[in-house]
């Protein structure tokens, strides 16, 4: 069978400059070695679908790991040549996975991703191009911007299965109790925070661990709300601001008031087993919010909802704060690239896709514009019960893009969330005292020196 030989360009492929030259003589080695045994087995097919499909998702939860798998048969049975693998990973999991797995010669042929990963798998040359199957579902079906994220000089390296948006969840009988309302500002949540904090329940978590990029995304959150970006126009990263310091400064502070201890090594999946749990009052996430409180405490799904992110001022408009448009992608070292093409488009069909969907009610939204308007999709009982929260999730995201992808993909964003600079800058602040502007120094030195060993213009 053929195999794609499209690259992206040049200042994409530098990337692979940031990575040790050791790593980077493995990396290009691993891909050479799939190359070539990909290669050697090349022959004109008869069109029938034949070998053995490898996929990674990072779809961990039950339903829709469940439902993978139940496409992976029916797809097997249509087609009895063909054989489909499906392995698993956490998200911080998978990013270690298929970073050595390039080294290696190990990496699937067909997988789940995140936009920043896929900068990052452009510039090692890792991928395929897929405007074919973008074609056969439909282009006009998928956001501009959502596709936008996975494509360099018009060629399209991946494709959106489901999007998402980051917003503010809080208990309600908390707020209620207290007598609180809903904080729309920083110095709202932040007093709100405070007088929820008791011996049974956290303000709000502050997620700081390294293996993670949970900080990134809280100061994210805090310099959007003030206008900018945590990269600057000319590629260059932004942690000296005034908005940023003071972003860090009220993360420090929240972290000392309102968080538990522990919180300094979470990762997202300890962030969010706390609002679960019903140990946190407030938290940053995504719809999947839902899905967790309704597994781990069913009594205390009446009791949640989500409001735009906080502003500095109740007046500023809302802003997206972080949208993902979760992609699936090809890879380039396959040896059955049709078939894994074949697959992902064959998860794309409407009833199928729409079932995939509501695996996670509220927490996975379509990516196909049509589909968010179809009855069959609407009439289902969780995204009744939480319309308004699920309304708010869905004005987030046109507003928003991945961290670092506010002016379209950049090699910037990948390190940005992969690299644990700014989570080793809190750590340091908070574990060694640093002062802040000192350790915010540090930081963005060390983030313009890897982007600068990346390849990107800066300046």
């Amino acid at each position: 069978m053929s195999r794609s030989t499209a690259r992206p360009p040049t200042g994409f492929r530098t990337i692979r400059r940031a990575l040790s030259a050791t790593t980077a003589v493995g990396l290009l080695a691993g891909l050479a070695a799939c190359a070539s045994a990909g290669s050697s087995e090349e022959q004109e097919g008869d069109g029938t679908l034949a070998g053995d499909v490898l996929m990674w998702t990072s779809f961990t939860q039950g339903p829709r790991a469940e439902y993978m798998e139940d496409m992976a048969a029916r797809f097997e049975e249509e087609n009895p040549g063909v054989s489909i693998t499906i392995e698993t990973f956490a998200w911080p999991e998978f990013y270690t996975k298929w970073t050595t797995g390039l080294a290696s010669g190990q990496v699937p042929d067909l997988s789940s991703a995140l936009p920043t990963h896929v900068v990052e798998m452009i510039g090692a040359e890792a991928l395929v191009p897929v405007d074919d199957v973008i074609d056969s579902i439909g282009r006009d079906r998928f956001s501009e911007a959502a596709l936008a994220e996975g494509q360099v000089d018009g060629v399209s390296y991946s494709v959106p299965i489901y999007t998402h948006a980051q917003v503010m969840w809080y208990r309600k009988d908390l707020l209620a109790a207290a007598g609180l309302e809903v904080p729309q500002t920083w110095d709202e949540l932040r007093q709100a925070a405070e007088v929820l904090t008791s011996d049974d329940v956290y303000g709000l978590s502050v997620p700081l661990g390294s293996n993670d990029m949970m900080a990134t995304r809280f100061l994210n959150y805090y310099v959007q709300s003030n206008g900018e970006t945590l990269l600057n126009e000319d590629g260059t990263a932004n942690l000296t601001s005034q908005a940023a310091l003071d972003g860090i400064e009220y993360w420090v502070d929240m972290y000392e008031t309102t968080s538990p201890e522990g919180s300094i090594n979470y990762a997202v999946l300890d962030q969010a087993t706390l609002y679960y749990q019903g140990k946190t009052a407030f938290d940053f996430n995504s719809g999947f919010q839902i899905s967790g409180v309704a597994d781990t405490s069913p009594d205390l799904l009446d009791q949640i909802a989500a409001a735009p992110l906080p502003r500095m001022d109740a007046d500023d408009p809302i802003y997206g704060g972080e949208t993902s448009n979760t992609p699936m992608v090809v890879w380039q070292a396959s040896d059955v690239q049709e078939e894994a093409k074949a697959f992902l488009e064959f998860l794309y069909q409407d009833s199928d896709y729409i079932d995939f969907i509501h695996s996670v009610p509220g927490g996975m939204l379509p990516a196909l514009s049509d589909i968010s308007e179809d009855p069959a999709y609407l009439d289902e009982p969780t995204l009744q019960q939480f319309a308004d929260t699920v309304d708010v999730i869905e004005e987030a995201v046109p507003l928003g893009t991945a961290i670092g992808m506010e002016e379209g993909p950049r090699i910037q964003a990948g390190i940005l969330t992969s690299q644990g600079v700014i989570e080793g800058m809190f750590q340091s602040i908070i574990l060694n005292d640093e002062p802040v502007e000192d350790a915010a120094i540090a930081a963005q030195e060390q983030l313009d020196s890897l982007f600068a060993s990346a390849g990107a213009e800066l300046g």
